[in-house]
């Protein structure tokens, strides 16, 4: 139980109930972080399950009503709705609160939600760099945050008293928190997530329509490379299609610098260079020696699927 009794909140507000929604639910309830939590999702099944699964303590039809009275409020939809979820709480929040979000995108955000915010509110940007390719009220769980990044972008007006409040929010939580700048976080996260999943969706979408191959053959020949492209390919397409139209400057930049490694790769192959391949192929293997190193993942093959060749 979280013993930081002043660093906790009243009265936390969720907007939107899917897997980060839901996991914030259940990691609130174990360490203590609120006396009350509320919550709104547009689909009334949702806020059934809400209510069913004990994510919150009172479940709302509008997000003006879940966010009366709080002292946190986190924006959980996806990027593209946070302008319109920011327009419709802005004259429903109290003096003093403080509101988030959970967007991979945070200028955009940043730039549609803080217009709507009230001069008497703090407004920080966030993202918690965790997920898995569910979705839904089902799927979240407390141990989501645990030893994942959650980046903080405040800017120059930002409260640093609600900030640090913030930070110790999500320390709580099991996170790691970094403070960033909005537009280096959009550019970090387009290499690191947004260029890569474009990359699953576009190779299980070639593999889909090869005239050569059957689908049933790609589906019963798949080796641990596709496999796990098809995991990350089966991410909410919603949530997914909003991260590309709203960080579209990064992530183009960097899908050129991709474009311009790919032809060398193409040139490598053509040619036969067997040690230009074997060199890239050992740099890129220290690269995710490093990631384990650093704890981000576990040094087990096929993302956890023991015994699963």
């Amino acid at each position: 139980m979280n013993t930081m009794a002043d660093l906790m909140f009243k009265h936390v507000a969720l907007i939107g109930l899917g897997l980060i929604g839901s996991s914030l639910g259940h990691v609130i309830r174990r360490e203590g972080l609120a006396g009350h939590i509320s919550g709104h999702a547009r689909s009334a099944e949702t806020r059934r399950m809400a209510v069913e699964l004990d994510l919150v303590d009172t479940v709302h039809e509008t997000a003006a009503d879940a966010v009366r009275d709080a002292d946190l409020v986190i924006v959980c939809v996806p990027v593209g709705a946070c302008g319109e979820v920011a327009a419709e709480i802005g004259p429903h929040l109290k003096a003093g609160t403080i509101v988030t979000d959970v967007g991979s995108v945070k200028a955009r955000v940043i730039e549609t939600m803080a217009p709507h915010m009230p001069d008497n509110v703090h407004f920080v940007g966030g993202h918690p760099i965790a997920g898995t390719e569910q979705s839904g009220p089902a799927s979240g769980f407390a141990a989501l945050f645990e030893g994942r990044w959650c980046i903080l972008t405040p800017n120059g007006s930002t409260d640093p008293q609600a900030c640090d409040r913030l930070e110790a929010f999500w320390l709580a939580c099991g996170s790691s928190v970094e403070r960033m700048d909005p537009e280096h976080h959009d550019l970090v996260l387009a290499i690191t997530s947004h260029v890569p999943h474009l990359i699953a969706y576009n190779i299980v979408g070639t593999a889909a329509d090869l005239e050569e191959v059957t689908k049933s053959e790609v589906i019963k020949y798949s080796a641990a490379g596709f496999r796990d492209f098809t995991r990350i390919a089966a991410s909410d397409p919603v949530m997914w299609r909003d991260v590309f139209l709203n960080n579209r400057e990064a992530v183009l930049e960097m899908l050129g610098r991709f474009t311009e490694d790919l032809t060398a790769l193409q040139r490598a192959v053509r040619r036969g260079d067997g040690e230009g391949l074997q060199e890239l192929f050992t740099r890129t293997r220290a690269i995710r020696r490093s990631i384990i190193d650093a704890g981000q993942d576990e040094p087990v093959p096929d993302f956890g699927r023991r015994g699963d060749i």
